[in-house]
C-alpha cells in the first residue's frame, strides 16, 4: 500500500455531448435534435473556468463526444460559433482555460496523430479510457470503441510524449481473461513509451432507460480483485484510480489504489450525473489514516521530464511545489 493517494481538484466542463457512437449505458450522448443536446459557448464556459479557479482547482477536464461532426445537424451548430471541426474549438477552449489559469486535460474519444499534435501544447495532460480490448455487446454500433482503434490513439500519445490517461471499465460484459489483457495491453503500451501517469479501474453503474439499466454492478470482490490484478501487472510508476463518487475507495487502497482522480467542488460529474462528489474532508474520511496528497493534472514525473510546452510553463511552476505536487 501506498504511503499516500491522490487526487486533483478540478472542474468538468462537457463541451458537447453529440456523439457517433451508441454505447448501450450511455446516458451522456445525445441527438441534435434532444431537447438536451448542447454545444457549450465560450461566454457559457469562462464562469466556469472562473469559479474553479476561484475554488482553488488547478485542472479543466474538458469532455466531448467522439467526432461530433459525423452526425447530421451538429456541423452547422460548430460553424455558427466560427469553427469548421471540434478539436481547432477545444484549442481555443484551452487558450482561454491556460489564461484563466487552470491546466487543461482533454478527454475526445479517439483522435488521430494530427489532431493529439495540435493539442498536446495546449494540454497538461490527456486521456481515452481503453475500456476493453473484447468485443462486446454493450459497444454494438459504437466505431470509436473498436479497440484498436483506441489502442492507435493511445499510441500517437506515446509517440508524441504527452501523459496520459487510459482505464478499463469492469462489469460491460467482459471476462476476467478480458480484463487481464486489457491491463496488459496497458502495460505494454507504457513500457514502450513511459507515457501512461494512471489507469483508471472504473466500476461500471447501470443508468435507467438504457438497454444495460438491468446489468448488475460489479461485486465489490470483483473490484478488489482487478485493483490486485492491474497492481501486479502495471509498473510501479503507473497510478492506480478510482472514482471515489462512484466506489468507497478504502478497501481498493489496501489493494493498491493510489489515486482518487479529479474531483469537482463546483461542477457535476456529467458522465454519471446521479453521483456526487465527496468534499475534499470527505477525501480525507475515505482513505483514514493514509495521506491526501494534491496534484496537478500533470504528475511530478512529468514535470520533471519537461513533458509539456512553453505555453504551459509558467502556470505549472506557479502550481507546483518542488516535488512537483499542488503547492500548499
Amino acid at each position: 500500500m501506498d504511503e499516500f493517494v491522490t487526487f486533483c481538484r478540478n472542474v468538468f466542463v462537457p463541451v458537447t455531448n453529440i456523439c457517433r457512437n451508441n454505447c448501450r449505458y450511455c446516458t451522456f450522448r445525445c441527438d441534435p435534435d434532444d431537447p438536451d443536446a448542447k454545444l457549450m459557448k465560450t461566454d457559457e464556459i469562462l464562469p466556469i473556468l472562473e469559479d474553479g479557479k476561484k475554488a482553488g482547482c488547478t485542472e479543466v477536464l474538458f469532455t466531448f463526444g467522439e467526432y461530433a461532426e459525423e452526425v447530421p445537424g451538429y456541423k452547422e451548430w460548430l460553424e455558427e460559433l466560427g469553427y469548421s471541426n471540434t478539436v481547432d474549438y477545444i484549442c481555443e477552449l484551452c487558450r482561454i482555460a491556460i489564461n484563466t489559469g487552470l491546466l487543461p486535460h482533454t478527454n475526445a474519444g479517439i483522435l488521430n496523430y494530427t489532431e493529439l499534435e495540435k493539442l498536446k501544447p495546449l494540454n497538461a495532460s490527456m486521456g481515452l479510457m481503453l475500456e476493453t480490448t473484447a468485443d462486446l455487446d454493450a459497444h454494438e454500433g459504437s466505431p470509436g470503441k473498436v479497440p484498436s482503434r483506441r489502442i492507435k490513439t493511445i499510441r500517437y500519445a506515446g509517440e508524441l510524449q504527452i501523459p496520459f490517461t487510459t482505464g478499463i471499465l469492469i462489469g460491460i460484459g467482459e471476462t476476467l481473461d478480458d480484463r487481464i489483457n486489457s491491463l496488459l495491453t496497458i502495460a505494454e503500451l507504457h513500457e514502450e513509451y513511459g507515457h501512461i501517469q494512471e489507469v483508471i479501474i472504473q466500476n461500471f453503474t447501470p443508468k435507467p432507460d438504457t438497454p444495460m439499466a438491468d446489468v448488475p454492478t460489479p461485486t465489490e470482490e470483483e473490484m478488489m480483485q482487478a485493483i490486485l490484478i492491474a497492481r501486479e501487472i502495471l509498473p510501479d510508476d503507473v497510478a492506480i484510480q478510482v472514482a471515489p463518487n462512484l466506489i468507497d475507495p478504502y478497501i481498493l487502497i489496501q489493494c493498491g489504489a493510489n489515486d482518487l482522480g479529479g474531483v469537482s467542488p463546483t461542477t457535476i460529474d456529467w458522465i454519471n450525473p446521479e453521483s456526487e462528489w465527496p468534499g475534499i474532508s470527505e477525501l480525507k474520511e475515505m482513505v483514514q489514516a493514509t495521506e491526501l496528497k494534491e496534484r496537478l493534472p500533470i504528475y511530478p514525473q512529468y514535470i520533471k521530464k519537461g513533458w509539456y510546452s512553453d505555453n504551459l510553463k509558467d502556470l505549472i511552476n506557479s502550481l507546483a511545489d518542488e516535488d512537483g505536487y499542488r503547492k500548499l
